[in-house]
């Protein structure tokens, strides 16, 4: 069954426009994973430092595989401290 990621995330004041940076590079990485059918970044009009990702994946597998991969431990070392909230959430679809 196909798992849909919504994650949300917050920058730290002052830390908006590096955050962007950052997430930016993931975009074209994870597009090119196994598994990954849909990898969007969105950016809130009203609050330019909430950013989210709409993804959708295979399976929960691929998904963790990606959440494992060099990419993301590299995009969690460069952003330490720039990040104020992260939320996640693993939806199914239903209709």
């Amino acid at each position: 069954m196909a798992l849909t990621i919504v994650a949300s995330i917050r920058a730290e004041s002052g830390k908006e426009t590096f955050l962007e940076a950052e997430l930016q590079k993931l975009v074209e990485l994870t597009r090119k994973e196994a598994g990954c059918i849909q990898y969007d970044l969105h950016r809130n009009n009203e609050e330019p430092g909430h950013f989210l990702f709409f993804e959708n994946w295979d399976s929960r597998d691929l998904w963790q595989a990606h959440m494992e991969s060099d990419h993301i431990a590299a995009y969690k070392t460069a952003t330490e401290g720039a990040v104020a909230e992260f939320l996640l959430h693993e939806m199914d679809r239903i209709a």
